[in-house]
């Protein structure tokens, strides 16, 4: 045996270094899809405070995969609670608006009803991981805490990562396939196979203090999960802007609040941590009880290339930003999303290689549009402040009177009105960003190019969502009907295996899935939707969303994107469908 791999402990199929949102769900979709992996984090448990929360529909359509999405459900704050961002001088103090977010709006209810069969919720971290790890464990993966990793190599037939057991004091090695990267913003994994990365690390700094405290008679009327408070000259900074988050409805919170970076981390001890907290509340005669505080940097930071032979990145340790537009631990799970299944067909030998490429091709430009977006949304505040008069930060008490100044009866008052208004309204970008969520258009060789350009966006692709069935694209929500019972298109998808749908007169292309699924030894699962098949068109819904004729036919991935639609029958679909396959899989 070499002589680098001669204390080996034990072998898997694939090591996942860190147990965060990333590295948690790449374990649970892996031991669903039948490969073995072991995780290690350097931690003696899972995360402890909420970190991040807002869960996206693209992310319940994960969990919905994986089917714990009830579960998920049942341990969040509900779309209904969620939906005012209040921007004010204190919890208790003056209200200077307030926007409907995370799509409460009527107006803006339907497309987040209509683009999916999950809502959006709010659910934090720290009861995110422990159900995901429960889904991992029940299903064969191993965990092991207090185990960091220290540096690996690589091979042509795995990877050999070597790690210190904290509890016995022992370093040993582990040897794996492939390793997963999942290790968070200051990437031990990353920073070892050398990813390239763009952006700008440590561009301020901001503090967290968990708290448990009851603000029911200021909250409960006014439901929220984020509460901006501006109060000038309370900080470095001068405009003193805070936040309070929801945790749990109403006890339960998260204050955000900033220091100067230039000057270095503080030191935060518990008065000071409760009279921060009394300030932005404005009522000091709350109890509060601090249950952490933690200190962090916002970053602008992505890797423009996240793989590097058999090691990959995924999550945090790719893309790093703020918390703005609730992208995070969305985002992170989808890279898993994206990644595990391809693992899984080149473990199982049924796939080349060449298919784990297009990790790197379809997820690396989604880790630049987000990070972008949420250092945007942060720029973003600027015409709040400019609105009320808080640019000029050398004078607290002439921001004060600028901010009154607003209420006055004069044009220039009502011009300030108005430019408040529109600079709220504005922050959509931020908390309705269903586009940033949802439009993601796949370019790889794991996509057979369409036939048909791109048509334009009919509304603002970021605020909004817009279906398709181009390849590339994520396939459409509809609901079917299943002996008289409904059920979503993603239903009868996903689950690791590819789905080919049609309709009728699309005979030709079931046959050749049938013909592809035993050539290739995969499972195909063929959906034919319209009269009297399986799946009946319940709402007429199915007609409008396809693109293309009954005859015609969609190769919808395992993570429910469109490999290759064909608009109609072909004389030829064996060859076609075979030929997308040997293209897919690089066999």
């Amino acid at each position: 045996m070499d002589e680098k791999i001669k204390n080996v402990k034990f072998e898997a199929d694939v090591l996942i270094v860190g147990s965060g949102p990333a590295g948690s769900a790449m374990s649970a979709l892996l031991s669903t899809y039948g490969i073995k992996n072991t995780v290690i984090t350097k931690f003696n448990w899972l995360a402890r405070t909420p970190r991040a929360h807002i869960t996206n529909q693209r992310t319940m359509e994960v969990f919905r995969d994986l089917g714990i999405e009830k579960e998920m459900m049942a341990k969040s704050t509900p779309q209904d609670l969620m939906g005012n961002n209040i921007f004010c001088t204190s919890i208790a103090g003056e209200e200077l608006g307030r926007l409907h977010s995370w799509g409460t709006h009527p107006n803006r209810m339907a497309d987040y009803t209509l683009a999916s069969p999950t809502m959006i919720c709010d659910i934090p971290q720290n009861l995110v991981e422990p159900i995901l790890v429960n889904t991992a464990g029940m299903r064969g993966a191993r965990f092991r805490f207090d185990t960091e990793y220290l540096h690996s190599e690589q091979d042509s037939e795995g990877i050999t990562a070597t790690v210190f057991d904290h509890l016995n004091k022992e370093e040993y090695q582990i040897r794996a396939k492939y390793l997963i990267g999942a290790d968070g913003g200051n990437s031990k994994v990353a920073k070892d196979i050398d990813l390239p990365f763009e952006g700008t690390m440590g561009k301020a700094g901001s503090i967290n203090i968990v708290c448990k405290m009851d603000l029911s008679k200021y909250v409960a009327h006014r439901p929220s999960v984020l509460y901006w408070v501006l109060q000038p000259g309370s900080d470095v900074g001068g405009i003193g802007m805070g936040l309070v988050r929801m945790i749990r409805p109403w006890n339960e919170w998260l204050i955000l609040w900033g220091y100067d970076i230039k000057q270095g981390a503080p030191k935060l001890d518990n008065d000071e941590a409760i009279n921060i907290v009394h300030n932005l509340i404005g009522d000091h005669s709350i109890p509060v009880e601090v249950v952490t505080t933690s200190i962090w940097t916002v970053n602008e930071c992505y890797a423009t290339r996240s793989s590097k032979g058999r090691i990959f990145c995924v999550g945090d340790a790719v893309h790093r930003h703020p918390p703005s537009n609730g992208l995070g631990s969305n985002t992170s799970i989808q890279d898993s999303f994206n990644l595990a299944w391809k693992l899984a067909l080149v473990l199982k030998g049924k796939a080349g290689s060449t298919l784990l490429e297009s990790y790197n091709a379809e997820r690396s430009p989604v880790a630049k549009q987000i990070v972008t977006r949420a250092n945007k949304s942060i720029q973003e505040f600027g015409p709040i402040f400019e609105a009320l008069g808080l640019t000029n930060t050398a004078d607290p008490e002439l921001m004060k009177a600028n901010m009154e100044a607003r209420k006055e009866d004069s044009s220039v008052a009502a011009m300030q009105r108005e430019k408040l208004r529109k600079a709220i309204l504005f922050k959509s970008y931020e908390f309705n960003c269903h586009g940033v969520e949802m439009n993601q258009r796949y370019v790889s060789d794991a996509i057979i190019p369409d036939s048909e350009p791109e048509p334009e966006w009919k509304r603002d692709q970021e605020l909004y969502y817009q279906s398709s069935t181009r390849s590339g694209a994520h396939l459409p929500h509809v609901w079917l009907g299943e002996n008289g019972h409904k059920i979503s298109t993603l239903d009868v998808c996903g689950h690791g295996k590819f789905t080919l749908i049609t309709g009728i007169g699309g005979d030709a292309w079931g046959d050749a899935a049938e013909t592809a699924a035993t050539a290739l030894d995969i499972p195909i699962e063929i959906v034919k939707i319209g009269a009297g098949c399986k799946y009946v068109d319940l709402y007429g819904a199915w007609a409008d969303e396809r693109e293309i004729n009954e005859s015609g036919c969609l190769l919808v991935r395992p993570d429910f994107h469109i490999a290759m639609r064909q608009t109609t029958t072909r004389p030829n679909a064996e060859k076609i469908l075979m030929d997308a396959f040997e293209k897919l899989f690089g066999k």
